[in-house]
């Protein structure tokens, strides 16, 4: 690709700043993306290494004792426009400088690595920008925790659903959960005692596994998990885990901070290793059918399909998880004109439709008929590519 990706570190640099980069590198691995599409700058390399033209993303570390170093770049980083995420670890005011005083920063505590790291994903978009979680509980045995968390989560940022808060009145229910539940990056799964006797909840775990979404399983002490199809990350969680006195009373139950921080902390790490699993799921379906048509599709490392095309140009298909939304096709538009190496004539988004409300499938159909960048059904997969 034309453009490298910059991840730019500034402020008070040291072992958290090392985390960080070290983290971004492993989370580039587990989306299986080019290593050498991105490059780390820092205050020694960035005059050498550093241009306005490409994507970039600044962390800015703040200092306790409010010494403040790098500002001459954070200066030529705001006049570029580039986002800048300053770090904090008490008071704002005391330990970011002035010029980053309109920025909205984030306090820091152990559990935000990840979620930095996300952030800067998302900026470079190859992370969504959206942070959609589900939480799948059963009302009579966990309502009072599953609100918690439905607040931690938004909290930090979380685009959550809990069918108690998130379903207008009118709206076809059943229709309504399927539909939020495919366009999610992580279920929560208060897994109580009685939580399998409840049709609905065993559903839910099917549609799940179907769709591949990757599922926090927190399992209520003695209480032990079943045996599961779908992707899987148990906490186990002990009585002591719960706030005093709470856990024998379901209906004022609530979690300690610390195992609250934990599950909000899993969750942003789960969201990047689940974001890879359901695009390897949509590229290897749809390689595969192609191969069955006598198409030759290239998967290139930026995890984009190419195909040839007689008269010298190509077809570039962009897998999508979750529902595409108008941002998605224009990424995508924007992503035509950054790849230089392809003289790109054709530009498609796939994903997968199952369980997605027919009004927004209809109205994805009806866009196909106007936007440049057209979006096309898992299940029309084998249709599409044997009449095109």
């Amino acid at each position: 690709m034309r453009y490298r990706y910059q991840l730019i570190i500034l402020g008070t640099t040291g072992q958290l700043s090392d985390e960080i980069i070290s983290l971004f590198s492993d989370t580039v691995k587990d989306l299986q993306m080019l290593q050498d599409a991105f490059t780390t700058i820092t205050e020694h390399n960035f005059s050498k290494d550093y241009t306005g033209k490409q994507p970039a993303f600044a962390i800015y570390f703040g200092d306790k004792e409010g010494s403040f170093t790098n500002l001459d770049i954070v200066d030529r980083l705001i006049t570029d426009g580039t986002s800048i995420l300053p770090v904090f670890y008490n008071s704002f005011s005391k330990e970011i400088p002035k010029s980053l005083e309109n920025q909205n920063g984030l306090l820091y505590d152990s559990t935000k690595n990840a979620k930095i790291v996300n952030l800067a994903l998302e900026s470079f978009g190859k992370l969504r920008n959206t942070r959609k979680v589900f939480i799948s509980y059963k009302r009579d045995e966990s309502s009072s925790v599953a609100i918690q968390l439905f607040e931690a989560l938004e909290k930090n940022n979380f685009d959550v659903f809990l069918d108690t808060h998130s379903i207008k009145q009118g709206e076809p229910f059943q229709q309504e959960l399927w539909h939020r539940m495919a366009d999610c990056d992580v279920i929560v799964l208060l897994n109580t005692p009685g939580f399998l006797t409840s049709r609905w909840c065993k559903e839910e775990i099917a549609e799940a596994s179907a769709t591949q979404i990757g599922v926090i399983h927190l399992i209520w002490p003695n209480h032990k998990l079943e045996n599961t199809s779908e992707v899987c990350f148990p906490i186990l969680l002990k009585e002591l885990d719960f706030e005093p006195n709470t856990f024998i009373n379901k209906d004022i139950s609530k979690l300690v901070s610390g195992i609250v921080n934990q599950i909000v902390e899993e969750v942003e790490s789960v969201r990047a290793r689940n974001l890879a699993a359901r695009q390897d799921n949509l590229i290897t379906e749809f390689i595969s059918i192609a191969q069955k048509h006598k198409k030759t599709l290239n998967l290139q490392p930026e995890r984009f399909i190419t195909e040839d095309l007689d008269n010298d140009t190509r077809r570039i298909f962009f897998p999508l998880v979750g529902i595409p939304q108008s941002i998605d096709c224009n990424q995508s538009a924007n992503l035509k004109h950054e790849i230089t190496e392809f003289n790109v004539e054709e530009v498609y988004l796939i994903y997968d439709d199952v369980r997605i409300r027919e009004k927004w499938v209809k109205h994805l159909d009806w866009l196909n008929e106007y936007l440049v960048v057209k979006t096309i059904k898992k299940q029309e997969f084998d249709k599409w590519l044997q009449m095109n």
